[in-house]
């Protein structure tokens, strides 16, 4: 997988670049299938904001936060992105086809 992380306005740190890889683990335990992930961090005036755009297996995965502290904003955005790839995985696995089966061989 290959992670992207740039920043606009912003100096990109060593403790925010690892501060963003520690919450993209978290994100990378749920879905193993994502091929490349891009982080950008921005500040516009009083707005720190934070987007990344995933793509895995079969979708495009995007999401934002804005937030007073850009810590926050990372953290939050990593919610979004956490729930978008659980909801995601779930889309990938079907689950009526055994209780299908199931109910077709009591039937016969």
């Amino acid at each position: 997988m290959q992670i992207t992380l740039s920043g606009h306005h912003v100096e990109v740190t060593p403790a925010l670049r690892s501060y963003v890889m520690d919450k993209l683990d978290r994100i990378e335990r749920h879905f193993d299938n994502m091929t490349d992930i891009k982080i950008i961090l921005s500040v516009e005036k009083q707005r720190q904001k934070a987007e990344a755009t995933i793509n895995a297996s079969g979708a495009s995965l995007h999401a934002d936060a804005v937030e007073a502290d850009m810590y926050a904003a990372i953290d939050a955005l990593a919610d979004k992105l956490d729930r978008q790839i659980k909801r995601h995985k779930e889309k990938l696995t079907d689950h009526h086809r055994a209780q299908g089966a199931l109910k077709n061989q009591k039937h016969d």
